[in-house]
């Protein structure tokens, strides 16, 4: 039993204290609370007296600040005022002078109605004495047909077509006595030039010949050359590329192709043959041989195309240039050695460039190059100019370079005054005494060939080639060609003759037109 009362008065006790702490916990609040209030209201009274202060602040702020304000808007009041008379001022000045100027202006607008009056009664008075001129200039014409016993109009076509005939004769007299006059200035300084670089250069003139027919000597030796049914010469002629026929005296071999350099090789194996029958005996041996000879052929071309380089003193171009200049040591045009014409019109081409004022080693690199389409002929088909401008542009020849190249022989424009340089010098080596060696039937055939393109054209009666093919003379028939005619005519076949022919040098066009009066006397 004394445990429950126990537990009763414990229960008591924490109900007791329970209801204690809340009563303390409330008046905690209420005090807070009446804390709180306070703060509140002296904050509250803080912020009125604060705010009462700004008030008063702005209110005499903004009294001082529109003060101000009207101030400064009765000074500018006044100011636009002032500036507003003055304009009202300048307004009864300006409508003033705009009065006069009306006034002025209605003076004139009646002096110029009087004039247009004045004007209209000339007009009409001009139209009827144009229209009186006119009734008699067709009286007149009228009259001087009837005399005359012509037109009017066929009167003035033949002043017209007199007039026209006398202007172009004029005009190409004219024409024709400036181009002389600038012609002959340039080819005495041309000559001049030329014959300077001809003077400075001494080459070698020795004339080449490439042969065709090669000897195989004694029957013995040309047997072991043969081989057995031809088998060497085949095995030769596949590794060189050429035709290879054989004689029927079995005792020498023609060689057939157009590529000097196949023929070259064909020809040292059927040497090399020679020296060693030995090695004649086994085809197979042959071809081993011709593969070591064109090797050794294609390092002496290699060596010769560095050598033009070096003799010139001029950077090497690419390894394929290089070669095809050294490949035309064995091509040859009218019996002279293309790589010696080459070398010989670089040098000419460098002293005629130094004489000018240009690029010396240019001009010799552009005229050493410029028949390497020569080499690749046998190859490609088209001019060998053009064939060796494309070379040259593909493989990074500059510009200048290939179309001096392409156009040595007219087959492209004249891009630079290099072009024209190797043309010449090309022109020179080709042309000098000696170089060069043509047959009769060459000469005949452009002889020829010069009197039938002279002949072609209307109006010539007959045409002769004199000078050895220098010079071409033209008769025309008097009543077909007139004076201008003739003068026009000379140019036309000249330009003909150039586009058609290759010739070395220049071809003289002289037309003659001659009246000849012929009387019988019985």
């Amino acid at each position: 039993m004394w445990l429950v009362a126990w537990l009763v008065a414990a229960a008591v006790l924490i109900a007791c204290g329970i209801w204690l702490g809340r009563r303390a916990a409330v008046r905690h609040a209420e005090v807070l609370a009446a804390g709180t209030r306070a703060v509140r209201t002296a904050i509250a009274g803080a912020a009125t007296a604060e705010r009462n202060e700004v008030l008063r602040a702005a209110e005499i702020g903004g009294r001082d600040e529109a003060r101000a304000l009207s101030s400064a808007a009765e000074s500018f009041c006044q100011v636009r005022e002032a500036e507003i008379d003055a304009r009202a001022r300048q307004l009864v000045v300006r409508q003033a002078e705009l009065e006069t100027h009306a006034v002025h202006a209605g003076e004139l607008q009646a002096r110029i109605d009087r004039a247009e009056a004045r004007l209209a009664k000339r007009q009409v008075e001009l139209a009827a004495a144009r229209a009186e001129i006119a009734a008699a200039v067709a009286s007149a014409r009228e009259v001087m047909a009837r005399v005359a016993g012509e037109t009017v109009a066929t009167v003035m076509a033949e002043i017209r077509a007199s007039e026209i005939d006398d202007t172009r004769l004029s005009s190409t007299r004219a024409e024709r006595a400036a181009i002389e006059a600038a012609a002959s200035a340039a080819s005495r300084h041309g000559r001049r030039l030329i014959g300077i670089s001809t003077d400075r250069y001494q080459g070698h003139y020795l004339t080449e010949r490439l042969l065709s027919n090669i000897p195989l000597g004694p029957p013995a030796t040309a047997e072991g050359v043969i081989g057995a049914d031809g088998a060497n010469l085949r095995a030769i002629s596949e590794a060189a590329g050429v035709g290879l026929v054989l004689s029927e005296r079995r005792d020498s071999v023609r060689l057939e192709g157009l590529d000097g350099v196949g023929r070259e090789l064909a020809r040292r194996v059927l040497a090399r043959l020679g020296r060693d029958p030995r090695l004649g005996r086994d085809p197979a041996a042959v071809t081993r041989a011709a593969r070591e000879t064109a090797g050794n052929l294609d390092r002496e071309i290699v060596e010769l195309g560095r050598r033009a380089f070096a003799e010139l003193e001029i950077p090497l171009a690419h390894a394929d240039i290089v070669k095809l200049v050294g490949r035309l040591n064995y091509r040859t045009s009218f019996t002279q050695n293309q790589w010696k014409h080459a070398l010989e019109a670089a040098f000419l081409c460098g002293m005629m460039g130094d004489e000018l004022g240009l690029d010396r080693a240019l001009a010799r690199r552009a005229a050493l190059m410029h028949d390497i389409g020569k080499s690749l002929t046998h190859e490609l088909d088209g001019s060998h100019a053009v064939i060796g401008a494309d070379y040259a542009r593909r493989l990074g020849e500059p510009e200048v370079v290939a179309n001096a190249i392409g156009a040595h022989h007219t087959d492209e424009p004249f891009g630079s005054a290099y072009a024209y340089l190797v043309a010449a010098a090309d022109a020179l080596s080709g042309a000098r005494p000696g170089a060069r060696r043509q047959t009769d039937d060459n000469y005949l055939a452009r002889i020829e060939e010069l009197e039938r393109i002279t002949r072609g054209f209307p109006g010539v009666a007959e045409a002769y080639a004199v000078q050895g093919g220098r010079e071409v003379r033209v008769y025309v028939a008097e009543d077909a060609v007139d004076d201008a005619g003739a003068v026009a005519l000379s140019s036309t076949i000249a330009a003909k003759i150039s586009a058609e022919m290759k010739f070395p040098g220049q071809i003289r066009v002289t037309v003659i037109r001659a009246l000849q009066a012929v009387a019988v006397a019985s």
